[in-house]
């Protein structure tokens, strides 16, 4: 605890030389050049808000100014012979803010989910889509290697629709005592939930696009034959966390309102960045579709634009579901709700912010209810239509994940800054306890 609290400290010290350099070396006229940066950073915050709310003209002028505002600043800097003193103060600046999040990094790390030694499996059934992921099962030769380790692969080729729930039910039926999936996250879900109603082991190949499921587990994402070694004796056992919404499973999250509509956009599978950006504007002017209520607990949120429900909490209140979950066995769903009120409360969530438009919780149970009988619900990045009121619960270590022993793993989680934790760190005063 005293070297986080010194790390605080030093991280307030850092600050204030920065500031001290702009204003000692470069003179009065640093001022100026305070207030031009400033500026600068206001305009570029205002057009980015304008580029992703508005169409037409409007956005292109707006990403305009983004690109020439910061041009402009540093050839003023350069002009007045000060880019050395904002150079060394962004230096400054940016220890400060690697010295702020080490001191609000928790001492003890968190050991992870624990694991399990269990013998390889002798029937294994895999189910791949070479599709998934630009055709990530052949160009890997997923197929061929995890037959030469012994495993059944059925590869969903058609012709027509395959129904993948089918054939992982008569998988079990004819003996596999392991079920595992090459392909995106929705099928993984699918097959998940097989498995964990009969208590196989699941096994997790990373050949999706995002395969978010697979870093939380801490799987190679880069490489995804390297999952396939889970099968042999390196193999070990966890036990995770299962969302349930409507009789079906969910891995990642189940996503509501504007956030769900933009997963409904046929678009959307093809081209997921490019298809949000072009329904944000309709998002961030004021989502015209269901009236939303979430209930999570006890608490009650009214009128959301958007809300995601996950299996475990994001870390950092993701308002998209696109950041990592530190552990998916805690038993409990993380809750996101997203309401913009206007384009400040906007600018505020697109950089990072945690304001009046955000709220995160935590429960057991949730249940999204709206003004309309059936609202559209993105289930681990695919749309089913649901009758209201959707109820969200949680089934605590109900899956069996087999996974390799030596595995990436993720990064170590960078905590966002939290100044008023950060002040009482630095404080020479006793901390209140469990601080």
């Amino acid at each position: 605890m005293t070297q986080r609290r010194w790390l605080a400290r030093a991280a307030f010290v850092l600050i204030l030389a920065a500031a001290a350099v702009m204003i000692g070396f470069a003179g009065l006229g640093s001022l100026a050049m305070v207030g031009i940066g400033a500026v600068g950073a206001g305009l570029i915050l205002a057009n980015g808000y304008w580029f992703l709310a508005r169409r037409g003209l409007v956005r292109w002028l707006a990403f305009g100014v983004v690109i020439l505002v910061p041009i402009a600043v540093l050839v003023i800097f350069a002009l007045k012979h000060v880019v050395w003193v904002g150079v060394v103060s962004l230096v400054l600046v940016a220890l400060a803010i690697a010295a702020a999040r080490l001191a609000l990094t928790p001492v003890a790390a968190d050991p992870g989910m624990p694991t399990r030694e269990v013998p390889p499996p002798t029937r294994a059934f895999l189910i791949m889509n070479p599709r998934s992921g630009g055709g990530k099962v052949a160009k890997f030769g997923l197929k061929q290697k995890a037959e030469a380790l012994g495993a059944e692969v059925a590869l969903l080729e058609g012709p027509g629709q395959v129904d993948v729930a089918a054939l992982a039910r008569k998988a079990v039926a004819d003996g596999a005592d392991l079920l595992g999936v090459a392909g995106g996250d929705g099928t993984q879900a699918l097959v998940a939930g097989i498995a964990a109603e009969h208590d196989l082991p699941f096994l997790v190949i990373s050949a999706g696009t995002r395969n978010h499921f697979a870093m939380d587990l801490g799987l190679d994402r880069d490489n995804p034959a390297a999952c396939l070694d889970a099968l042999g004796d390196d193999g070990v056992e966890q036990r995770i966390d299962l969302g349930i919404i409507g009789g079906r499973t969910f891995v990642n999250n189940a996503s509501f309102g504007a956030y769900a509509e933009v997963v409904e956009s046929p678009a959307y599978r093809d081209d997921k960045r490019g298809t949000t950006l072009q329904m944000l504007p309709d998002i961030l002017s004021g989502h015209r579709g269901a009236n939303l209520t979430a209930r999570a607990g006890t608490s009650t949120v009214t009128g959301p634009q958007a809300v995601l429900v996950s299996n475990n909490p994001y870390q950092g209140g993701d308002i998209a579901g696109l950041s990592r979950r530190a552990r998916l066995d805690t038993g409990t769903l993380g809750v996101v709700a997203v309401t913009v009120n206007n384009a400040l409360e906007a600018a505020m969530l697109l950089r990072g912010g945690r304001g009046q438009g955000l709220t995160t919780l935590t429960a057991e149970e949730v249940a999204v209810d709206a003004d309309v009988p059936e609202i559209p619900v993105g289930i681990d990045g695919e749309t089913v239509m649901m009758a209201t009121p959707v109820r969200c619960t949680i089934e605590p270590r109900a899956l069996r994940v087999r996974v390799p022993r030596d595995r990436p793993g993720t990064r170590p989680f960078k905590p966002a800054i939290d100044w008023p934790t950060l002040r009482q760190l630095a404080s020479f005063r006793p901390l209140p306890p469990g601080a």
